[in-house]
């Protein structure tokens, strides 16, 4: 999806600083994401990728800078109207991050249940189109998290960042430890679902083929700082760090990868031998 260059911002992060202790992982960082694009975010160990998301979705508290979400500033926002945002957007962690004493049905609906007030039959509906729309079985719905795969826990996760119809979707890793054919397939879903819902998806990645397959623009945390544009904008920077990562061996697998796929993966085309470029140990938990 190409989105227009003078679209309206939607997340606007400006002078942003985050510390802790005495380490600082952002100073001055100033990042937005435009309505209805997908957003990657990438950097090194200890860039403070998934430090970026916490902070904007308020799991954070920053030791200084302004957030705006929605043309809101975070900070400023009652304990009422943060709950109201904060039902305007979903999150998906790494390995879906489910209750594991809840069924999936139970998960998706909690945030139903937490902020409306839907009679149960109304909830169980939804909590229907919410398994249906990220393609689980619907007898995945009655299943505990520990009776799923790996890739059908994502999937339950992201209908869970789903129940409540949200605008903008957070994505923590979305498709590590998925093998080739489930990677390629979960990048499909969200660009399907984006597609259909109008989502803003922000994503935090290392995977080079998601990067290649489904993001308008790509962040690259460096020096504390960021520096974004589309793929094609960033390899022409002369910084280390994003030409070997951009135009190593794996960077060029996906390119190549991108250049002989439809615009919308194939799962036949990924099982004819297509493969995913990131190594497996980047694709690992952060906590920074």
């Amino acid at each position: 999806m190409t989105v227009a260059a003078d679209a309206q911002t939607i997340i606007n992060v400006s002078r942003l600083r985050n510390k802790f202790g005495v380490q600082v992982v952002h100073d001055q960082l100033d990042f937005s994401v435009r309505r209805g694009e997908v957003m990657g975010i990438v950097g090194g160990s200890g860039t403070g990728k998934s430090v970026l998301m916490r902070t904007i979705i308020g799991l954070n508290r920053p030791s200084s800078g302004l957030i705006e979400v929605f043309g809101k500033d975070t900070s400023k926002l009652s304990p009422r109207e943060s709950r109201a945002l904060q039902a305007r957007w979903g999150v998906l962690f790494q390995d879906g991050a489910l209750f594991s004493s809840l069924t999936v049905a139970q998960n998706i609906e909690a945030p139903i249940k937490e902020h409306t007030k839907l009679s149960k039959a109304l909830r169980q509906e939804l909590v229907d189109v919410k398994v249906s729309m990220v393609g689980l079985p619907a007898d995945a719905a009655n299943k505990y998290p520990s009776e799923l795969s790996g890739g059908m826990r994502k999937r339950a996760g992201l209908a869970r960042a789903l129940a409540l119809d949200a605008e903008i979707v957070f994505l923590d890793e979305p498709t590590a430890g998925l093998d080739p054919i489930g990677a390629a397939k979960f990048d499909e879903l969200i660009l399907e679902l984006q597609a259909t819902l109008g989502l803003t998806v922000v994503m935090v990645t290392h995977d080079l083929d998601s990067l290649h397959a489904i993001c308008d623009r790509v962040s690259v945390l460096l020096d504390k700082k960021v520096k974004v544009g589309t793929i094609a904008e960033l390899i022409r920077e002369p910084d280390p760090w994003i030409e070997e990562y951009f135009k190593g061996p794996r960077g060029r697998a996906a390119e190549t990868a991108k250049t002989h796929t439809a615009p919308h993966i194939s799962g036949a085309a990924m099982a004819e031998g297509a493969t995913r470029t990131a190594m497996p140990e980047q694709r690992e938990a952060e906590q920074i």
